[in-house]
């Protein structure tokens, strides 16, 4: 089975996290992407890890960016990176590979890789990849700052992220579906944009919570954003941007956008009378977004937070539908 835990596994994690600190800020907790460390004098460290395991073209790309998204969300600036490197045999140009990949993608956003580990490990099958990003910010921002009567934003669109996998990792499955090479090419450039950096510092100021749609898309990150908020988002389908090039591989190779790796979008809770301040933020730095839906005080058990998606009640992630095509690839 691949994929992340479900919320009740992942309990038996979560309460397991050693001796208590009176400067954490936000731990461990099922939806939230990155610790929060009260560093005194109004700052804050925020940190997050990410694991690259899968996704093969640009691994180390990924790696760097996904990790520093979760940063970005929260509110912060970037500013150093540990990395873990695990091979699965002696290869000296996928090493080097990774590491031109790592370096140019950190450079891009000036963030420093400080430290981590290398070693080989015969049992994988491919590389493996574990970054931890840090950051400090004077405006935390949590995932579980959503109020009932936000709006529900989300840049760039769906599966960014997927979008470049499928025409990477997958291309001679689309090819053999019908997708043109022009087509493949494009979407692989979606690579280029998995960074959330530029609408995170845009949309800070005014966002009561965002969160990094990754590993599930779309769907994936609302159940999560609203699970830690508790509170429901009530989005439309046809509201959540989807661009050609996605939705045609998508269709293509049978797999549901708004259930794929998402990174590349951020998903953002803005009170109502910021939206258009918001918007206009991010349309004068070319960046597209769009209104997808609202926030709602929950209407479950418990007050338990959940995706409504076009009258559907949706409190479990679902499993990203990459993975299966992982497994026949195997």
């Amino acid at each position: 089975m691949i994929g992340k835990l479900d919320p009740d596994t992942l309990g038996r994690v979560l309460d397991r996290t050693g001796a208590s600190s009176a400067d954490l800020l936000t731990g461990a907790a099922y939806g939230e992407d990155a610790a929060a460390i009260d560093l005194g004098d109004g700052e804050t460290l925020v940190v997050s890890s990410d694991p690259i395991s899968l996704a093969a073209d640009r691994a180390g790309t990924l790696g760097v960016y996904v990790a520093c998204n979760d940063v970005a969300a929260s509110g912060a600036t970037p500013e150093f990176l540990t990395n873990v490197i695990f091979l699965p045999e002696e290869n000296d140009e996928t090493l080097a590979t990774l590491t031109d990949q790592l370096d140019a993608a950190a450079d891009d956003l000036g963030v420093t890789i400080v430290g981590g580990h290398t070693e080989y490990v015969p049992a994988l099958d491919r590389p493996l990849l574990s970054l931890t990003a840090f950051g400090r910010t004077d405006h935390y921002i949590p995932t579980g700052g959503a109020q009932p009567g936000d709006t529900l934003l989300l840049t760039k669109g769906a599966a960014i992220e997927g979008t470049g996998i499928l025409a990477t990792d997958f291309a001679d499955e689309a090819r053999e579906a019908g997708i043109e090479q022009a087509t493949l090419d494009r979407a692989a450039d979606f690579f280029e944009e998995i960074s959330v950096h530029p609408e995170a510092e845009r949309l800070r100021s005014a966002a009561t919570a965002m969160h990094d749609p990754t590993e599930g898309g779309v769907v994936t990150g609302c159940v999560e954003l609203a699970a830690a908020s508790g509170v429901d988002l009530v989005v439309e389908r046809e509201s959540i941007p989807i661009r050609p090039e996605t939705a045609a591989i998508c269709e293509a190779i049978g797999v549901d956008p708004l259930r794929i790796f998402g990174s590349g979008a951020l998903l953002a809770t803005v009170p109502s009378e910021a939206v258009d301040t918001a918007l206009d933020a991010l349309d004068r730095a070319d960046i597209d977004a769009a209104v997808i839906g609202e926030v709602r005080e929950s209407s479950g058990d418990d007050n338990d937070g959940a995706l409504v998606l076009d009258g559907e009640r949706i409190t479990t992630a679902p499993t990203d539908q990459l993975y299966p095509l992982w497994e026949d690839d195997s």
